[in-house]
């Protein structure tokens, strides 16, 4: 009995190692074959994977740099406008030419007028620009202008400035709203202490209205000067409305944020739609003038870019459409801007992008 046990329990052993054996081998089989059929077809699947690569770069680049635009015309071109664009023309206009060596832009200041969104289209008007760069629409009286002269203009939206209100810095106010901003220009409210300020005269400076960079009253009529008080004092430029703020205790004055707001003799005030919801147009903290030349304050872009900040300019390439050259460097300096490379400097030089 001993015996027929230990006889049944050896062939139950056999049976168990050849059924092991034999799983063991179907599953090697199948990782040899597996393995063959994939060192057969990875060359096709590498070869797959690179073009797609390679598509998917080329569909990129194809719409994201300066060197994809292919109807951008040779020579040298002249253009204008607006001063709020300075950072632009020092940071992407100079990669822009970089890039295109066959193209050279020529900046042109007005002869007679400060230089200007205003004075920029009146030049491309005249015929002394081939394109112009703005801070704010074309006005219905440009329009009309244009269509006297035989050409049309075309405004393309490119990117989106702030409009920042300067004090000297030793003013004490909160802020202001967008509408107390309209009544001091317009002379409804001459001192701050109506505003919850100091007992202390306003005195507002501007650029002429005819030669403005930025409006704050959205009315055609601005470009006129019919929104403005007697006790608005014009400056040439946002550089002397700079320096007179520095030695006027109630100064005020409004222009591009990326212009004003890293000034270090100057304060930016906060802005809102009504009082209780002011905004700055700068980073917080913001940096006190004893530190501002080691570190400038920055303009606040996320709060231009989600519509929380109440004052923003739309920048436009302005195009004389006109089926010529100038209609030809228009379209093609807009779309360079409009590349993702475009869009990008623009964000670099302190503004924001808007593709």
């Amino acid at each position: 009995m001993d015996n027929t046990n230990q006889r049944k329990a050896l062939i139950n052993g056999e049976i168990a190692l050849f059924l092991r054996g034999l799983i063991i081998g179907k599953v090697l089989t199948l990782m040899v074959i597996g393995g063959l059929l994939w060192w057969l077809l990875k060359p096709n699947l590498l070869s797959r994977s690179s073009v797609n690569s390679y598509s998917s770069n080329q569909n990129v680049n194809s719409s994201s740099n300066f060197q994809a635009i292919t109807d951008v015309p040779s020579g040298s071109f002249n253009y204008g406008g607006s001063t709020a664009w300075a950072s632009i023309r020092q940071l992407v206009d100079s990669q822009i030419q970089s890039d295109r060596p066959e193209l050279q832009l020529r900046y042109v200041d007005p002869t007679k007028n400060s230089p200007g969104s205003s004075s920029g289209i009146r030049m491309l008007l005249d015929g002394q620009l081939d394109f112009a760069q703005s801070s704010r629409p074309l006005t219905d009286e440009e329009k009309a202008i244009a269509t006297q002269r035989g050409f049309t203009l075309e405004q393309r939206r490119v990117g989106i400035d702030g409009i920042a209100v300067v004090v000297n810095p030793s003013l004490k106010v909160p802020g202001l709203t967008v509408d107390q901003l309209q009544q001091i220009y317009s002379g409804q409210i001459t001192n701050w202490e109506q505003i919850g300020g100091p007992n202390l005269p306003i005195v507002p400076f501007s650029q002429r209205p005819e030669n403005a960079d930025t409006v704050i009253f959205s009315s055609n009529n601005n470009s006129k000067g019919q929104a403005f008080g007697s006790n608005v004092q014009y400056v040439y430029s946002t550089t002397e409305a700079v320096r007179q703020l520095s030695k006027t205790p109630g100064g005020l004055y409004y222009a591009s944020a990326r212009s004003v707001v890293p000034q270090c003799s100057v304060k930016a005030l906060p802005l809102g739609r009504t009082s209780s919801e002011l905004i700055p147009p700068y980073r917080e903290p913001l940096v006190s003038p004893e530190n501002c030349l080691r570190q400038r304050n920055q303009v606040n872009t996320e709060a231009i870019r989600n519509g929380s900040y109440p004052m923003t300019a739309e920048m436009f390439v302005i195009i004389k459409q006109n089926k010529g050259r100038e209609q030809q460097i228009g379209d093609a300096y807009t779309k360079l801007l409009l590349t993702e490379q475009g869009q990008k400097a623009i964000e670099q030089a302190g503004f924001v992008a808007v593709r």
